[in-house]
């Protein structure tokens, strides 16, 4: 159960970071789904690089760069 709240809490603060650099304006719901399906899409992406993460701030990198992914996907898909 501890696990799935910290998840959560990374996940936020990943989308939140993504969101700004991205220059986004998103709900904290949005964020925070971001932010998960981007830690997911880092994990790959720094998996097939070589690169592990195995700490909160390497998990959070790994969230932003993969939720920064998916903004750009998003824009692209729909021209915003």
């Amino acid at each position: 159960m501890v696990g799935i709240i910290i998840s959560i809490i990374i996940g936020a603060i990943a989308g939140y970071i993504a969101s700004l650099i991205m220059k986004t304006s998103s709900s904290l719901l949005i964020n925070i789904i971001l932010g998960i399906a981007g830690g997911a899409v880092g994990s790959i992406v720094f998996g097939l690089l070589g690169f592990g993460v195995s700490n909160i701030i390497g998990q959070i990198i790994s969230g932003v760069v993969g939720a920064c992914i998916l903004i750009a996907v998003v824009k692209l898909i729909t021209k915003k």
